[in-house]
């Protein structure tokens, strides 16, 4: 009688089936972690420039010029703000800033479109009232707290 050693064809698929069922589970899970990660950077990096124009109202007594007219500018307009990756570019929405109000946003770049369609563009203004979707869902109304919730 010949003892033989090693796996035979039926365990080894029943390997390969695990291994195949755990990465199905787990990389979609891997994603959305990548996504709300990278999201999570963004609003940051919004809140951060947020400050910045606070600071900047303080010393010019308005949000969209200096004392001399030149025009504010933001510090850095992509998150990350390092590297060569964009995931959301970040400026101000239409018709901002005002002198005496303003409106942040990001938008989402290159993979990020596809994948953060739950909440898609953040937003904060200068009463720091957050959106998300573009404005459509805002933290100012109670109905909308739930997504605000998620989303920032």
């Amino acid at each position: 009688m010949k003892n033989n050693r090693g796996f035979t064809l039926i365990e080894l698929m029943v390997v390969v089936g695990i291994i195949a069922i755990l990465a199905a589970i787990g990389y979609p899970s891997y994603q959305n972690y990548v996504t709300k990660a990278r999201r999570v950077d963004a609003e940051g990096n919004l809140l951060e420039l947020s400050q910045y124009l606070e600071r900047y109202f303080t010393e010019n007594g308005r949000y969209d010029q200096d004392a001399g007219g030149t025009a504010v500018t933001l510090p850095f307009t992509k998150s990350p703000k390092e590297g060569t990756a964009t995931f959301y570019n970040l400026g101000f929405a239409a018709g901002s800033p005002t002198s005496t109000a303003f409106t942040l946003q990001a938008t989402p770049a290159g993979a990020q479109v596809s994948n953060d369609q739950k909440c898609g563009t953040l937003s904060i203004d200068s009463t720091g009232v957050k959106c998300v979707l573009g404005g459509t869902k805002c933290s100012n109304v109670p109905a909308d707290s739930g997504i605000i919730n998620d989303c920032w």
